[in-house]
């Protein structure tokens, strides 16, 4: 079963509470998002330790009931 943008969205904003996320659907079929994640949290933190928090607060779910996640993520400037 896919996940959907509002999931995805609040299981970064458990992790990243003061995160600002935009996600956008690539293909209509719920499996394949992009999403920008702003957070604090980033600052001082390399692009590879960024996405591995947003991917730790997706559970395990990536490449399961989330396909395909593009991801860009920075600390508010």
């Amino acid at each position: 079963m896919p996940m959907d943008a509002t999931e995805i969205e609040r299981r970064i904003k458990a992790a990243l509470p003061d995160a600002q996320i935009e996600i956008r659907d690539l293909a209509g079929d719920g499996d394949h998002y992009a999403a920008t994640v702003i957070s604090e949290q980033f600052r001082g933190k390399s692009r590879v330790q960024q996405h591995q928090l947003v991917y730790a607060a997706l559970q395990g779910d990536m490449g399961g009931a989330l396909h395909a996640l593009a991801l860009q993520t920075n600390a508010p400037d």
